[in-house]
């Protein structure tokens, strides 16, 4: 595919993106939107709101190592956002707050919300950083290195880009461009099927009986990753910490005219996401049956896509962009690809820039502490709009910055080295708002007169015990994972370790609390 192409699919979904985005301005000037969209429309935008530019390539060329066992995990994720819609959504409306960290500040007080606050905000500032990185590697292969073009004007368009579609709108604007991606990424998988399934021989019933890899359930080995209640404790928790202690999806939900409008857009949106994901398997298997064939072979030198130079036929992240741009296969799954990812990680990027700058303007530097009085009305009049631009554009600036850092580096392990430090900040979050749910005890740096309801009296312990317990922690989670195959007897833990993270959490919190007087 000729750069001319990409850059025009390109252009094409940035008109369409700042379209929207200028709409969605218009109809409204509250930046954070609150209590402002109708629930059918937050869920049209909630399907491709968990998934970004990764989720794309990634999904798809799992197949090849696991089968369709992914779908273990998203039983797991139905089940989490079922927690989600009736436990934590229902404090967060009660508070009627713009940030979900707001209810650690009723609960505990400002340390515990700016703990929290902070724990996301580096974390989501890395994540955000990384699928743009991975974005930008693509764009690099595809457009700038054929045209001659440095990185550094590579990565400072795609923020650019990011950043100004949620100049204006905000919320306002991720929820529209959400909509927007969803229609563009169900989109592409539809017809990315269609078109590939009539190229190969079998067709796409034929191709999927006969490719073996259509198992979705591994209750055989427990040291599997893959084995069955890992999948679905680590899918059920990774929601509950991911999504519902997340400022960048809560804020989604926050929009919601209502408590109940939000819970049936939890539930509805978790359950078109499982059939989204289940499509994204099935064009796996039908892009690995493509990539064995003959006529994949007779294609040329394929594309690599977002991975350094990898073996013929490809796998794993290599699938989908080397068969789509690269396979032989009709241009118009070129376009698509490139349509989807650009829609995935552009939207994904927006959602993150937005949720940091709600997060470090309202939750770090208090500039939104009017939300306590429950008049979410009038947040736009109090926050300091010139303040929150600022943040904006240092966050992007940020974020370009880390872009280059990742580049510079150059190491793909370090990637996944920065995705596992990502998740363990989600363990101190879980635990944190749990132990702010099922106990009434005061954590050290919580305002005395803030729990006279509960009874408590007298002074707090001091404020730096929290954070110090926050960061403890993920430190002992990491020791016992390190070292697990030989604490027990060979187990190595997967996705369970993020509720390992969150119960260590809620232990070190116990002992640095105070009980009820």
């Amino acid at each position: 595919m000729p750069p001319s192409t990409v850059i025009l699919t390109i252009l094409g979904y940035f008109a369409i993106v700042m379209t929207v985005s200028r709409y969605a301005a218009r109809k409204g000037r509250d930046f954070f939107a609150l209590r402002s969209h109708r629930w059918w429309v937050v869920t049209l935008g909630m399907v491709s709101a968990c998934m970004s530019g990764v989720s794309f390539v990634s999904v798809p060329g799992m197949v090849g190592s696991s089968g369709f066992g992914y779908l273990q995990m998203c039983i797991g994720f139905f089940l989490g956002y079922l927690v989600i819609a009736f436990v934590l959504a229902p404090l967060y409306f009660r508070l009627g707050a713009v940030s979900i960290y707001g209810y650690l500040d009723r609960r505990f007080g400002l340390t515990a919300r700016r703990s929290g606050a902070w724990l996301f905000f580096l974390s989501q500032l890395l994540r955000a950083s990384m699928r743009l990185y991975l974005l930008c590697l693509a764009w690099q292969l595809m457009i700038f290195d054929p045209l001659g073009l440095p990185f550094g004007l590579n990565a400072a368009t795609t923020v650019a880009v990011v950043l100004a579609y949620t100049w204006r709108g905000g919320v306002r604007s991720v929820v529209a461009a959400d909509i927007l991606r969803t229609v563009c990424m169900v989109s592409a998988i539809v017809l990315s099927v269609v078109f590939i399934a009539r190229v190969l021989p079998g067709g796409l019933a034929g191709t999927v009986r006969g490719s073996g890899m259509t198992r979705v359930f591994f209750f055989d080995d427990a040291n599997n990753p893959q084995y069955f209640w890992k999948q679905l404790l680590g899918g059920l928790f990774i929601v509950i910490a991911m999504t519902g202690m997340d400022q960048e999806m809560m804020q989604r939900t926050l929009t919601c005219r209502s408590l109940r409008d939000a819970q049936r857009q939890l539930v509805l949106s978790s359950a078109l996401q499982i059939v989204v994901i289940a499509g994204f398997l099935l064009l796996g298997v039908l892009l690995y049956a493509y990539s064995a064939s003959p006529a994949y072979a007779a294609s040329g030198t394929p594309f690599h896509g977002l991975t350094v130079e990898s073996s013929t036929p490809p796998a794993g992240d290599a699938l989908f962009p080397s068969v789509a741009v690269g396979g032989g296969l009709p241009l118009i799954v070129g376009i698509l690809f490139i349509l989807g990812l650009s829609a995935a990680s552009y939207g994904a990027g927006g959602s993150a820039l937005t949720a940091l700058t709600t997060a470090f303007t309202v939750d770090i530097m208090g500039k939104g502490s009017v939300i306590s009085s429950g008049n979410p009305s009038v947040i736009s009049s109090e926050v300091e709009k010139s303040f929150r631009r600022r943040t904006q554009v240092l966050i992007a600036i940020a974020m370009t910055l880390i872009i280059l850092a990742f580049r510079a580096l150059n190491d793909r392990s370090v990637l996944d080295a920065i995705y596992t430090v990502a998740g363990y900040t989600y363990g101190p979050l879980l635990g944190l708002f749990a132990f702010g749910i099922f106990t009434r005890r005061q954590l050290p740096g919580s305002r005395p007169d803030s729990f006279a309801s509960l009874g408590m009296t007298g002074r707090s312990q001091p404020a730096w015990l929290l954070p110090a317990a926050l960061l403890t922690a993920p430190v002992l989670c990491w020791l016992i994972s390190h070292y697990s195959a030989d604490l027990f007897n060979g187990y190595r833990f997967g996705y369970e370790l993020l509720p390992l993270n969150g119960a260590l959490t809620f232990l070190l919190l116990l002992l640095v609390s105070r009980r009820k007087a």
